[in-house]
């Protein structure tokens, strides 16, 4: 008999990384336009532990159990009516938010998943955030690589920047950070990051920063060019913003989106990005730039599946650089 349970990460209500559960729950079959994939790795995200712990309860509420994930890589086992871009047996990678996030989707073609914190997943196939994965590329970095890269890639378009010039990344240590660094570098732009350790620092240089300094705002350096925020929430922004030169530009990947007032200035340019349409590139490619070797993504540690809640519990302490990984 075929089996038709799986196991997935869940939270049963909002509270702490340690209160998630493995449950048993049934598998997702593909509807029209769908794919479903057995996932061979996936990573943990901001997202999952504000959802979680309920920072985005009033705007994005969510039902229970809620099945955690949203980046991936793993091999196609089913495919729904009117798919025509893949095939049972591809490999593929990308990034879904679950379900219950479609209204931060796009809304032509949202990139939707029952979670990817699971043993298999349904995603919706007609999206720019799913590619297939280059025979090149291991399942492990092509899931880190599904958010880091697509983000870096973006907020380097978006920056504009020439070689030469400055930049200060806060939160670097992080997937889409440590990405963002080693574009950054590639491009000639002299990069100073944060960092909360010597080892974190080590690793910063190694990629190509210039420069690394704590996380204590008193200690940021000044008259910067651009500063890529991938950790200040709106409430703290303004230390992010007091780095830039008059007219510089501030890019912020953290959601809600800043306003003048949160900047405490209103000399410099300032982005929020959130592409969910690729815009500035979808995961085709991320997949050909990492297959070039050209995009690459620090990882911190890889987790067994059936250690999938100290995963979270270890991103939550914020202690390993890079992307924290669960393999199946």
């Amino acid at each position: 008999m075929a089996k038709t349970t799986m196991k997935a990460l869940a939270a049963m209500d909002y509270g702490r990384p340690e209160d998630l559960v493995m449950i048993e729950s049934a598998i997702p079959s593909p509807g029209r336009g769908q794919i479903k994939v057995r996932i061979k790795a996936a990573t943990i995200n901001p997202t999952d532990l504000r959802v979680i712990t309920g920072g985005y309860k009033d705007m994005l509420p969510v039902s229970f159990p809620y099945v955690l994930g949203n980046d991936f890589a793993g091999t196609v086992t089913q495919i729904g009516e009117d798919v025509s871009g893949y095939k049972v047996g591809d490999e593929v990678f990308g990034q879904a938010l679950p379900r219950d996030l479609r209204a931060a989707c796009s809304p032509t073609k949202p990139s939707v998943s029952t979670g990817s914190l699971a043993e298999y997943a349904v995603f919706e196939a007609d999206t720019p955030l799913i590619a297939h994965r280059p025979d090149t590329v291991p399942v492990e970095t092509a899931a880190a690589l599904a958010i880091s890269g697509m983000t870096a890639r973006a907020l380097m378009k978006i920056a504009q920047m020439d070689a030469g010039t400055s930049a200060l990344i806060i939160g670097a240590t992080g997937g889409s950070g440590t990405s963002l660094v080693s574009l950054l570098a590639h491009q000639g732009i002299r990069v100073t990051a944060t960092a909360g350790s010597p080892e974190k620092a080590e690793m910063l240089l190694r990629l190509g920063a210039v420069a690394t300094v704590g996380h204590d705002p008193a200690d940021y350096p000044k008259d910067m060019d651009a500063v890529f925020n991938m950790a200040l929430f709106e409430d703290r922004i303004w230390n992010a913003a007091a780095s830039l030169r008059t007219r510089g530009k501030l890019l912020s990947i953290m959601h809600p989106a800043a306003t003048a007032a949160d900047l405490g200035r209103d000399d410099v340019e300032y982005h929020f990005m959130l592409d969910m349409d690729g815009v500035y590139g979808g995961m085709p490619d991320v997949a050909e730039a990492a297959s070039k070797g050209e995009l690459t993504v620090e990882i911190g540690e890889v987790f067994p599946f059936n250690q999938a809640v100290d995963a979270v519990v270890a991103y939550a302490r914020e202690k390993l650089p890079g992307k924290i990984v669960v393999t199946f």
